[in-house]
Order: C-alpha cells, then structure tokens, then sequence
C-alpha cells in the first residue's frame, strides 16, 4: 500500500468510450483494502472494460482512477507484481509448457528462482496440473488452459486480484480447486466479474451493478 492511501481502488467520473459508443459513464467507487467488489451486468454494460482500465490494459476516456495508491495510467508502472489479472483469454505462450509459462511470469516479476520454483510447485498442486505442467499449453483442453492462467495471475502473489469470469471453461472440480488461489483471501482485494449474481453476491464486500452503456445502477455494501 502506498502512503496515505486508505482505498484499494477508488475511481470519480470514470468514463471510457470507444469511439461513438460508451462503454463506462461516470462510474464512482470506493472499495477498501482486503475487499471483495462484485461487478455484475449484462453483456455491453461494461464489467470487462473497467476490469481492464484497473489492470492499466485501457486508458480511461476520462475521471480520475487511483489503485493501490497509484494514479492511472500515468503511474502504472508502480504495480508491477502487485496486479493479478485473469481475463477472457489466458494470456499464455502456446509453444511453452505450463511450467514455463510460470517460470517465465515469475522472471518477469524478479522473483528469486528458488522462491518462484517453490511457488510454482505449490500453486501447479492446488489447481491439479502438476503432473500435465510440463506439457505444452498448445495441448491443453480450455480448462487445464485456465487453472494455469489462474496460476500465472498469482504467482506473484499480488494485492489486487482482478478476475473477469475466472470459472470460465472449469468443471465443479476445477472451480473448486482455483478457489484455492483466487477465493477470498485475508489481505487480499479482488474485483469479481460473474455473470452468476447469486454466487458472486455471497462472497463480496460491495456489489457495483451496471446497466448496458455503462452506467452504474446500483453500488452498495453486499
């Protein structure tokens, strides 16, 4: 945590257009350190888009947007290691094995190799790929795809978990087994986007509901 920050995230006036099209209109949010933020809304209403802008993959069109005490997009390079994000693609090298696709995520973020090595071991363990890790991602069905993505978002153990759909493609054993890395967490910020209200409801802190356009219809303690 930056000093004097109080606020994992806070957003004012957040906007982001895409062209003529608005996909966030004037999004306002506070959610605390060690919180969980359900985002919910039906497709178009923006959930993706500000999953993105907080991961600094976007820039917003407009407002102010400050996470872990750090102004994006100007001051991004801060959260280095200390953003996890699992999107709707799992961001892995198909010609490396899912043990190097770790390892080479671990190199990125400076880890030392016998920390990253146990880590890897560890995390591989609790999604159940230890024993297909050393197989080339380019083999593996969309789930074993995603409980590595899901790895590589954490093997940094970072303080912001940014999580769009993260069950996608898993069976009930393979959400279960993720859960063990990217479940609540004591310390732990997460921003959840579920297209299940229910289930995402029972463990958040905050809901932020959003209508198609990006609009926010509703933002409140869970």
């Amino acid at each position: 945590m930056e000093a004097g920050s109080e606020k994992a995230v806070t957003l004012r006036g957040l906007t982001r257009e895409y062209g003529e099209r608005l996909a966030l209109d004037g999004v306002d949010l506070d959610l605390g350190f060690g919180q969980t933020l359900a985002v919910l809304g039906p497709n178009g209403s923006g959930k993706s888009t500000l999953l993105r802008i907080l991961a600094s993959l976007l820039r917003p069109t407009s407002g102010e947007v400050t996470v872990l005490g750090c102004r994006l997009p100007d001051e991004s390079w801060k959260l280095r290691g200390r953003v996890g994000f699992v999107g709707h693609t799992p961001l892995l090298y198909r010609d490396l094995t899912g043990r190097e696709n770790l390892a080479l995520q671990a190199r990125l973020h400076g880890l030392e190799p016998e920390l990253a090595r146990d880590r890897i071991e560890a995390d591989l363990a609790v999604v159940g790929m230890s024993r297909r890790a050393d197989e080339r991602v380019g083999s593996y069905s969309a789930g074993m795809r995603q409980r590595i993505a899901i790895c590589r978002a954490t093997v940094a153990r970072p303080e912001l978990l940014l999580l769009d759909e993260p069950d996608s493609n898993l069976d009930p054993e393979g959400r279960e087994a993720v859960r063990g890395l990217i479940g609540p967490s004591e310390g732990v910020t997460r921003v959840l986007v579920s297209h299940e209200p229910e289930r995402a409801r029972a463990e958040a802190d905050r809901v932020l509901e959003l209508t198609p356009g990006g609009k926010v219809a509703s933002e409140a303690v869970a």
